[in-house]
């Protein structure tokens, strides 16, 4: 294993700033101390400008190499926790009530900022490091957030990077997947009105439970009977709620659910079938049923050369037998994605002791990740923009 030297050196200083921000989590849009400490960081590494504010509380930072090249290239972290109770057991567990670093964004920012720290103070390429630290991953719309409010204008990429954790037990690991790579995921909210009665005389009403469950089990016939099956899709219903007294039926009920796709044609199948099943049962029981549904997070695909540059890099430093191109795509989404639309580029995974799921309130980084990430970040940097 190649670490680099900087880096290496930097390791305790790493593990240090990874434990306060796990100890410290901020959900989506409320990064305002972890951004300002990005900040101060970047600015102490020699950063040649440090951007923040961009997408509420994003940052950005800027590194230009030894000769100032026109091409630049995009290195992205997210920095957002999840609403969760940290059950861990670890010295440094979150110490905020429900909010947790559950997925394992304070050491994607860790990693970033000491792949910051290595290029700023060797500079070893051609061209210009754009660091990008994004807000609000987590379904709310961070990547968009930053992209409306001019990223990609204001700090043009020619190409640009992304990583993730992996708790599979394989510390040292680097993992692919061209082309079609993640899931992209809609939520839906269905609201339905029916005519609540005294639970004793229920011919009164329009049972919204009753109803409620038998849309929840129509819906589920939506992939095994109208999705093609070498077309692969998820529909989950994650939330009912109805109801208030043990002898009342209740007026009005709430479903809600996300789908995950790999083809915009089949969630637009998807939605379109949900939406015609909530129109027949409405008319069936007669009662009104309000259908939403919003994309949240695009397919994510990897661009195949840029793949081989990242694959490329991440041999430099974790040797080629430990660095795979073979990864199967992911039901799990990545807003990271909507950057992917706008500019070419690639995602990672990169693998870490422990084997706890992410989103899981036991969820434990590996940190020996840290400078292996900060590395293949920095590397790939170095691989793209290269000195004559």
């Amino acid at each position: 294993m190649n670490i680099m030297p900087i880096i290496k050196s930097a390791e305790t200083e790493l593990k240090a700033i990874y434990e306060d921000l796990h100890i410290h989590p901020e959900i989506g849009f409320e990064e305002t101390r972890t951004s300002a400490i990005v900040a101060a960081k970047l600015e102490s590494y020699g950063v040649d400008e440090v951007h923040t504010g961009i997408g509420k509380t994003g940052v950005v930072g800027l590194i230009h190499g030894k000769t100032r090249g026109n091409r630049r290239v995009g290195l992205r972290a997210d920095m957002d926790a999840l609403p969760i109770d940290e059950i861990s057991g670890i010295d440094f567990s979150s110490k905020t009530p429900n909010k947790m670093h559950a997925c394992g964004h304070d050491g994607h920012t860790t990693m970033l900022l000491g792949a910051a720290k290595h290029l700023a103070q060797t500079r070893e390429f051609d061209g210009t490091a754009v660091l990008i630290f994004q807000p609000a991953e987590e379904g709310l719309g961070g990547a968009r957030k930053m992209i409306e409010e001019g990223l990609f204008q204001n700090f043009p990429c020619d190409e640009i990077f992304g990583m993730h954790n992996s708790p599979n037990g394989r510390p040292g690991t680097f993992d692919i997947c061209k082309g079609v790579a993640m899931a992209g995921a809609s939520f839906f909210d269905i609201k339905i009105r029916g005519q609540g009665s005294h639970a004793a005389m229920p011919q009164q009403s329009k049972d919204t439970i009753v109803i409620a469950s038998t849309l929840v089990s129509q819906l589920q016939s939506i992939v095994s009977r109208n999705v093609a099956p070498l077309d692969s899709c998820v529909l989950s219903v994650t939330t009912i709620h109805a109801g208030t007294a043990y002898n009342v039926v209740p007026e009005a009920g709430h479903i809600a659910g996300t789908v995950r796709y790999f083809k915009d044609e089949v969630c637009n199948l998807v939605e379109n079938r949900m939406q015609a099943m909530c129109n027949g049962i409405a008319s069936a029981y007669e009662i009104e049923i309000d259908f939403q549904m919003r994309n949240v997070f695009d397919v994510l695909v990897n661009d195949d050369l840029l793949s081989d540059a990242y694959l490329a890099a991440a041999e430099d430093i974790l040797g080629p037998e430990n660095v795979s191109h073979i990864s199967v795509p992911a039901t799990g989404s990545e807003d990271f994605s909507d950057m992917l639309r706008v500019v070419p580029g690639a995602y990672c995974r990169v693998g870490h002791t422990g084997t706890i799921g992410l989103h899981n309130p036991a969820f434990v980084l590996g940190q020996e990740i840290l400078p292996i990430g900060a590395s293949i970040m920095a590397r790939v940097v170095e691989k793209r923009l290269p000195l004559s």
